[in-house]
C-alpha cells in the first residue's frame, strides 16, 4: 500500500524514499511495525476477551498449575493474524502472487480456527467445529494453493543454462533492487513440478519420476500427484502446530525459529546472486516473501510477550491453525516443502506422539483386553509434565531443539 506512495516520492527526488526498492528496508520494517502493532493491541485485546468473558475452558488432567489457567483469555490469535496482515499490505507488493496467496491462507485458516473457537466459548460446545468440516477447509486451501502454483502464469522458477563443454554460461544483468549492472549465470525461465530435496547432487526432485511408470502421459497426471501432496502438508503441519499449543509459548517461539529458517530460504532462493552462488534453485519473485515472513516473525514475537509463562491469553485455534498453514504454504511456494520433517521437527514430534499413543492403545485393547500406553500423555510436551518437569523449563528445551533442527535445516544447502 505505502509502495506507490514511495515511488511518487522517488519521483520528486524525496531524500529516503529509494529505500523502499529494498526488499531487506521493507522487511525490517514489517517485522518491527507487526512487533510493535502486536503488543500495543495485545493488552486491549485481552481487555476485550475477558470483558466478554471468553476464557478457556480446561478439562482436569491432573497436570501440575493445569487449573490455574482456566478463564485465560483464548482466540489470541486475532492479535497474531492482524499483526501479519497489516505490516504486509503496508510494506509488501500487493500484485505479487506468492503475496496473495500468503494472505490467502492467513485469512482462510484463521476463519477456520475462529469458527472452532466461536464454537467452543459462544455456542459452550467443547468439540468444536467438526473434523471434517476442518478437513475440508484444509483440503480446500491445498487445492487453490496447488492450482495457483501448478496453472499460473506468474509462477516458474529459472535453471542454468550450460554450453556444449557443460559450462555455466553468464551475461550482464540489472540488478533489480540496486539498479546496477551485474555479471550473473544465465538462465531459462519454465513451469516446473520441481522441489528442493537435500543430500543429492543437484538439491532437485521433480514430482513426474514417481509417475514415470506412465511414459509421457505422466505429464498429464502429476497434477494430481502434486495437489495430494500439497494437500497432505497443509493439513499435517497445521494441525501439527496445533497439538504443539499446550504450554505457553511453545507453539509461538517454535513457529517464530521455523518461519525464520524459511524466510532466509526465500531470500536466498529469490536472489539470482545468492541462488547462484549456493547453487539452489533460483524462483523469480519469492524474495518478496520476505517480507510477509518477517510480518510473521514480528507477530509471534509480539504474541510471546502476552503468551509466555504464565499466558495472559492463548492462541486458540485462531492461530494455531494459521500458524501450521502458514508455515506449510510458504515451504511449497519457495519449494522447500520436503525439509519440513527436519525444520518443523517439533511440530512432527508431536504429532507422531499423538498417533503412536492412539494407535498403541487401540492395539493392546485389542490383543489383550486393557489399552496401554506408550508416554505418560499425549502430545510428548504434556509426557513431560507428567514426569515432573516444569513447564517452562520443557518449552525452553522444545524451542533449543527447535534451533538445532533449523540450524541443520541451512545447513542442508550445502550438503549433497
Amino acid at each position: 500500500m505505502l509502495i506507490p506512495l514511495f515511488k511518487y516520492l522517488e519521483s520528486l527526488d524525496f531524500p529516503g524514499a529509494q529505500m523502499f526498492n529494498y526488499i531487506m528496508f521493507r522487511s525490517s520494517m514489517a517485522v518491527i511495525t507487526a512487533l510493535l502493532f502486536s503488543t500495543i493491541i495485545g493488552k486491549k485485546v485481552i481487555y476485550i476477551l475477558q470483558r466478554q468473558q471468553i476464557g478457556e475452558e480446561i478439562r482436569d488432567l491432573g497436570l501440575e498449575g493445569q487449573m490455574q489457567k482456566k478463564g485465560t483469555p483464548t482466540m489470541g490469535g486475532i492479535i497474531i493474524l492482524s499483526s501479519i496482515l497489516l505490516p504486509t499490505i503496508l510494506f509488501a507488493k500487493l500484485e505479487n502472487i506468492y503475496i496473495l496467496l500468503m494472505i490467502i491462507t492467513t485469512v482462510w485458516l484463521g476463519m477456520i480456527g475462529f469458527a472452532d473457537d466461536y464454537i467452543k466459548v459462544f455456542l459452550k460446545d467443547k468439540k468444536g467445529l467438526a473434523a471434517r468440516f476442518k478437513i475440508m477447509g484444509q483440503i480446500s486451501l491445498g487445492i487453490i494453493v496447488a492450482a495457483t502454483l501448478y496453472l499460473s502464469d506468474e509462477v516458474s522458477i529459472k535453471e542454468k543454462v550450460y554450453d556444449s563443454k557443460g559450462r555455466a554460461k553468464t551475461e550482464i544483468g540489472i540488478n533489480a533492487e540496486t539498479g546496477l549492472k551485474e555479471t550473473r549465470q544465465m538462465t531459462k525461465e519454465m513451469k516446473s513440478t520441481k522441489t528442493t530435496i537435500p543430500f543429492i547432487k543437484n538439491h532437485e526432485f521433480d514430482y513426474k519420476v514417481l509417475l514415470g511408470f506412465l511414459g509421457k502421459s505422466a505429464e498429464n497426471w502429476v497434477w494430481l500427484l502434486y495437489a495430494g501432496v500439497m494437500i497432505f502438508i497443509i493439513i499435517a503441519v497445521s494441525n501439527g502446530a496445533n497439538l504443539t499449543d499446550g504450554l505457553d509459548g511453545l507453539a509461538t517461539g517454535a513457529s517464530a525459529i521455523s518461519g525464520a529458517t524459511l524466510g532466509v530460504f526465500a531470500y536466498l532462493g529469490g536472489n539470482i546472486i545468492y541462488s547462484g552462488y549456493l547453487n539452489i534453485m533460483y524462483i523469480p519473485n519469492t524474495g518478496e516473501l520476505t517480507v510477509f515472513m518477517s510480518a510473521f516473525i514480528g507477530a509471534a514475537i509480539g504474541f510471546l510477550w502476552y503468551n509466555s509463562y504464565p499466558a495472559q491469553v492463548f492462541m486458540g485455534d485462531t492461530g494455531s491453525l494459521a500458524l501450521g498453514g502458514i508455515l506449510a504454504v510458504f515451504a511449497i511456494i519457495i519449494r522447500k516443502e520436503i525439509l519440513i520433517p527436519m525444520l518443523c521437527g517439533i511440530f512432527l514430534i508431536e504429532n507422531l506422539s499423538v498417533m503412536i499413543q492412539v494407535a498403541w492403545f487401540k492395539y493392546t485393547r485389542r490383543t489383550y483386553g486393557q489399552g496401554r500406553r506408550i508416554f505418560l500423555m499425549a502430545p510428548l510436551h504434556h509426557h513431560f509434565q507428567k514426569k515432573g518437569f516444569p513447564e517452562p523449563k520443557i518449552v525452553t528445551r522444545f524451542w533449543i531443539v527447535g534451533i538445532i533442527l533449523a540450524v541443520s535445516t541451512i545447513v542442508t544447502l550445502k550438503m549433497r
